[in-house]
């Protein structure tokens, strides 16, 4: 006698299968959140800047500087409104559209040198990373820095 075939396996496999790619995008915390920036040179954590969406455009917040070399520190090297003002609290980043898994299209400023970049973001290790690079004309002539996600406690 032959055994009834089970049609519960295969459905279950079925199931798994379709909502799997769903899964993983729920897992995916995406580019928003709070960042911490590292230091090229010591490998240190900087300043933390906080990532948000809007109207489908990422923009990057100052949100706390980390040991700065002067209290409250202005930036000096800015041209225009920002001239002189707080890094605190300060945009950064700014007008990056998402495009083939990758942020693209945007600006980002280095508050030391006053200059601004355009932009291009994606995440890495599983959304822990974002690999942020800034660059001139194309993105060839640039350099790459990487962020680490924030704890919740290094947000607060």
């Amino acid at each position: 006698m032959i055994p009834p075939v089970s049609t519960r396996r295969p459905a279950r496999l079925l199931l798994l299968a379709l909502l799997w790619p769903f899964a993983a995008v729920a897992e995916d915390p995406g580019p928003t959140g709070t960042w911490q920036t590292i230091d090229d040179d010591s490998g240190e954590v900087r300043s933390l800047v906080e990532i948000t969406e809007q109207d489908g455009e990422l923009r990057g917040r100052v949100v706390a500087i980390i040991d700065p070399p002067v209290p409250d520190p202005v930036c000096k090297a800015c041209e225009g409104a920002r001239q002189g003002e707080p890094i605190k609290g300060m945009e950064i980043l700014w007008g990056l559209t998402r495009e083939d898994g990758a942020w693209t299209g945007g600006r980002v400023l280095d508050p030391e040198s006053g200059k601004i970049y355009k932009a291009r973001a994606e995440l890495a290790d599983e959304g822990q990373k974002l690999k942020l690079r800034g660059y001139v004309g194309v993105s060839l002539f640039g350099r790459t820095q990487t962020w680490q996600r924030a704890s919740e406690k290094a947000s607060e």
